[in-house]
């Protein structure tokens, strides 16, 4: 039985990356129920949190939460 290297699974998994995604994810999931009801306004604002979430995760990673910054302690898997 061979021995392989793991994965480095840093990529993606900051608390900026995290955050950036559950904002996201919040607004699409309200636009999808704006446009569900006909809510043009609620579309609109919807795709307003997006760039806010997309913002907030830029912000987060210069102020040292991404992946390679310093304020971010990654986890290492061990199988």
């Amino acid at each position: 039985m061979s021995t392989t290297e793991p994965a480095d699974l840093g990529e993606g998994h900051s608390p900026a990356a995290w955050t950036s995604v559950i904002i996201m994810l919040a607004g699409f999931a309200i636009g999808t129920l704006c446009f569900w009801f006909d809510l043009a306004w609620g579309v609109w604002a919807s795709a307003g949190i997006v760039v806010i979430g997309l913002i907030v995760g830029w912000v987060m990673g210069r102020a040292g939460y991404g992946v390679n910054g310093p304020k971010y302690v990654g986890k290492h898997h061990n199988e």
